[in-house]
């Protein structure tokens, strides 16, 4: 069962999304990043107060993703991509990225936190980063 609602064309969406931001680092890079996404569909809290949709992330401006101004991203969705975002959106969780709403590839190593919000960990060149439970709780 989705933990977000969805139509076909968000699942490609987020496809695109995915590989665009994380392929580098692999599918489970790309599942990561897949959580981060709809983690923040899922929030109701800091930055994301107004993101009911897949769609809304994605092009969540400001504070949305750079992929989405690269040309990458326009490429068809594959659908081995495809089944990686609906692992997500069907609520699939990966750590460090179980309860991120932010990520990041540093140049070194990852702070301890981003714009007040603590490192939940790395994987390969991606650094996450979760709110607090008390910040928010429908993360």
């Amino acid at each position: 069962m989705a933990v977000v609602r969805h139509t076909s064309k968000d699942v490609d969406l987020l496809a695109r999304l995915i590989r665009a931001e994380a392929e580098g680092d692999g599918r489970l890079g790309m599942l990561m990043v897949g959580n981060t996404g709809i983690n923040r569909v899922r929030a109701d809290c800091l930055d994301f107060k107004d993101i009911r949709s897949i769609r809304d992330m994605v092009y969540q401006s400001p504070g949305g993703f750079e992929a989405t101004q690269k040309g990458y991203f326009y490429q068809g969705a594959r659908d081995a991509d495809r089944e990686l975002a609906r692992r997500t959106i069907k609520g699939q969780r990966f750590h460090p990225a179980t309860r991120s709403l932010w990520f990041f590839r540093p140049e070194g190593s990852c702070p301890a936190q981003w714009f007040g919000q603590w490192n939940s960990g790395r994987y390969k060149s991606h650094c996450f980063f979760s709110p607090l439970a008390s910040e928010c709780p429908s993360v």
